[in-house]
C-alpha cells in the first residue's frame, strides 16, 4: 500500500526542457547525492547517470540558463541539502515502489513546492517565499561565484 503523505508522482514526470549546459560530475562522491544514491540497492542506473539525470531534471524544473546554475546544481547536489535531497528521492523510491526518474522528479515537486522561510532567509541570505529546491540552487550558485570573484 502506497502511503499517501510521500506524495508520489504517478504520471507525467518528465521535464519538457533541457539545458544546453553541460552538466558538472561530482565533486563530493563520497557524501551528498551522489554518496547516498551510490549505495541505494533501489536505483535502477549507475551513480554516475543518476547523477546526470537529476542535474537535467533540476536544471529543467528551475529553468537553468547560465553555467553558474549548473555550478550551484552541482554543489547543491554535493552539500547537506543534497543529501537530504537524496534522502527524499530514496524514500520516493522505496516507500512509492518507483523509478529512479519518478523518484527524482517527485522530489523535485515536493521541493519546488515547499517555500524558504524567513528564517532560512535570516540565516542563509536566500529571499524568502523563493521555492526550496530553486533557492538553494541560486544560493550555491552565488556562493561559487563570490569564491571565483576571490
Amino acid at each position: 500500500m502506497t502511503n499517501p503523505s510521500l506524495n508520489c508522482l504517478s504520471e507525467g514526470h518528465g521535464a519538457t526542457t533541457m539545458t544546453t549546459h553541460p552538466i558538472l560530475p561530482s565533486c563530493n562522491e563520497d557524501y551528498g547525492f551522489f554518496r547516498t544514491l551510490t549505495v541505494c540497492p533501489h536505483r535502477d542506473r549507475r551513480s554516475a547517470e543518476v547523477w546526470t539525470l537529476a542535474s537535467r531534471l533540476i536544471a529543467a524544473a528551475i529553468g537553468t540558463d547560465s553555467e553558474d546554475e549548473m555550478i550551484g546544481i552541482r554543489d547543491f547536489l554535493d552539500s547537506r541539502m543534497g543529501r537530504h535531497f537524496s534522502d527524499d528521492v530514496v524514500g520516493n523510491m522505496t516507500g512509492c515502489n518507483i523509478d529512479t526518474e519518478a523518484a527524482i522528479a517527485s522530489a523535485i515537486r515536493r521541493w519546488q513546492d515547499w517555500r524558504i522561510s524567513r528564517k532560512t532567509e535570516r540565516c542563509d541570505g536566500i529571499p524568502a517565499g523563493l521555492p526550496y529546491l530553486t533557492g538553494w540552487v541560486q544560493h550555491f550558485a552565488v556562493a561559487a561565484a563570490m569564491v571565483e570573484t576571490d
